[in-house]
């Protein structure tokens, strides 16, 4: 595959002044991910033709890749201020204005992208997302059939992660997932086949994402990695696309790998090479289609063998990427012809946590803004789950529940008043809902110690904060539905053991949720069998999953280092 870059660069020697190449170059650097050399040519564009509008969105998406997030702003703005009607720039503009805290501002920057250009669905899409994520729920029917029915027709590559937000079966997922992987396959070339190593040689696992410090990533996934080493039997190699936050996660994640290799802001070809010359031989692909990663790199197939885990609940469809990590309650058989991965289903929930957590005692309840009196359900998803059908329910578990108030994690923009008008819509009292700022991990943990219940959503439902919750004692009720990201607080409940809290509908939600409501004695006693269980089930016991994880990790090589295809794998049964 020609690399385009090289043919322009030759072009440009021969006809420095051609504003339009450089802006040309420019947009295939930072697409094969070096932000560094795409200035340098948005620069130059801008040399020979300043204020050129072209050239500062290039120079804008440059110095949003590296973090410069308010130099981006104002390259944009001033992009978007030059060719008003380029629905392109409007979109660059909203996702800048995201990363900068102005959701309001990004709202507005992706509703003027969309109006220039309605029939775009990939516009559409971005639209839907974000009023997702602040609550406004305006044509949200119209605007979500318009991207399913894109993806259908296979007319638009909207972005997988925001898709799984969208009442879609896990065969759509699977569609909307390989329209992305084919995009990225025609313009990704791929490296020579690794050499096959000797079958006794160590096998070398590597973890690429852009969530090792503070990020749910890391939270998950610490506590494993330090098993793993205690155990020994794999080496660790981390890729960090993320920089050093300096925090206590990073730290322990570095001291538990073999190496954390920092690739942050490095070219997706570097990246690829660090990773095939550290010789790994299982690559464990913890971004997946979420915001941060990057599937350019594994589409270069940089390890022999590479595995969706973790971060993104739902298949790939990339033919880079040969087995997902599941287990068989949120990835059951039927469901499994809908990915494009070879299943190793891991015996416990595929889903680690840090259990190195300690939950303190928490303020009290006026300090966090609760009453005095009363039950409290929570749920602390992000705001995009909450959307008409789960928050409808939840104010129908307030309704029969009197008293009771619902604790939200506080969204976006205006999303924390969009939720009360919602409430006060559904004759409920707006001040029953109580939210919470972003907390510290460790506050935020020990506040959870107040809640009675958690109210979990569909069809993307609680997956860290399930954890969490049921971590500092809080039980989990989930209706798990029919794709992998509807299933994950369930697959949590059902190797703890506490499958009664998987409910098969949204009638049962509600009644089981007023009945625990209404009813102290029941509501405690569940309290101390999540305790009891917690303790003896082996959900939290990193120790034995390390066990589990090696023994996977371990089989996907051997196979490998025999020329053998991937096959379905699966561990001992355990509880």
């Amino acid at each position: 595959m020609t690399d385009p870059r090289a043919a322009l660069r030759q072009s440009l020697r021969a006809n420095p002044s051609d504003a339009m190449g450089w802006v040309m170059l420019a947009e295939h650097e930072l697409d094969a991910g070096d932000a560094a050399s795409g200035e340098l040519a948005a620069r130059r564009a801008l040399e020979l033709r300043p204020g050129h509008p072209e050239a500062l969105a290039r120079l804008g998406r440059a110095q949003w890749m590296q973090g410069r997030r308010d130099e981006a702003v104002q390259s944009l703005r001033a992009a978007t201020r030059a060719a008003p009607q380029h629905p392109g720039m409007a979109v660059w503009l909203g996702h800048v204005l995201e990363d900068v805290g102005d959701a309001e501002g990004a709202l507005a920057a992706y509703a003027h992208a969309y109006a220039l250009a309605p029939q775009e669905p990939q516009l559409a899409a971005y639209l839907l997302a974000w009023r997702r994520k602040l609550c406004d729920w305006r044509d949200l029917d119209r605007l979500a059939r318009q991207v399913r029915d894109a993806v259908a027709r296979a007319q638009a590559s909207v972005e997988p992660f925001a898709f799984l937000s969208e009442d879609a079966s896990a065969a759509e997922q699977h569609r909307c997932a390989g329209l992305r992987a084919s995009a990225i396959a025609r313009a990704v070339p791929t490296l020579p086949p690794a050499p096959i190593k000797d079958a006794l040689a160590p096998v070398r696992a590597g973890f690429l994402s852009n969530g090792f410090g503070n990020h749910p990533t890391g939270l998950l996934t610490v506590a494993l990695f330090e098993a793993l080493k205690r155990r020994g039997g794999l080496e660790v190699h981390l890729f960090a696309l993320n920089r050093d936050d300096g925090s206590t996660i990073r730290r322990r994640l570095r001291e538990a790998a073999q190496q954390l290799h920092d690739v942050a802001q490095q070219p997706h070809a570097r990246i690829a090479q660090a990773i095939r010359a550290a010789g790994i031989d299982v690559l464990f692909d913890l971004r997946g289609w979420g915001g941060g990663g990057t599937p350019e790199v594994l589409a270069m197939r940089p390890a022999p063998v590479q595995v969706n885990w973790l971060a993104y609940p739902g298949t790939s469809a990339a033919p880079w990427i040969h087995y997902v990590l599941a287990d068989r309650f949120v990835l059951p058989e039927p469901m499994a012809e809908h990915f494009s991965e070879t299943v190793a289903w891991l015996p416990r929930c595929f889903q680690p946590s840090d259990t190195a957590r300690v939950v303190a005692d928490p303020p009290d309840r006026a300090a966090c803004g609760l009453p005095a009196q009363g039950v409290v359900f929570c749920c602390f998803n992000n705001s995009y789950k909450l959307n008409p059908r789960s928050l409808a329910r939840a104010l129908a578990v307030l309704r029969g529940v009197p008293g009771s108030v619902l604790w939200l994690l506080s969204g976006p923009g205006n999303a924390d008043a969009r939720l009360r008008d919602a409430a006060a819509g559904h004759g409920i009292d707006p001040a029953r809902l109580v939210f919470m700022r972003k907390q510290p991990h460790a506050d935020y943990l020990a506040r959870l110690r107040h809640a009675d219940l958690f109210l979990d959503t569909h069809p993307y439902n609680a997956h860290t904060t399930a954890s969490d919750a049921l971590w500092a004692g809080c039980a989990v009720l989930t209706a798990p539905g029919a794709t992998f990201a509807a299933r994950v607080a369930g697959s949590l409940n059902h190797h703890l053991g506490l499958g009664d809290m998987n409910v098969a509908d949204d009638a049962a939600f509600v009644a089981r949720a007023i009945a625990l409501g209404n009813d102290p004695a029941a509501l405690a006693a569940l309290r101390a069998q999540l305790a009891a269980r917690r303790a003896d089930s082996g959900v939290f016991d990193m120790d034995g999953f390390a066990v589990d994880f090696a023994a996977m990790t371990l089989a996907m090589a051997r196979r490998q280092r025999k020329g053998e295809a991937p096959t379905p794998l699966q561990g001992p049964a355990r509880v």
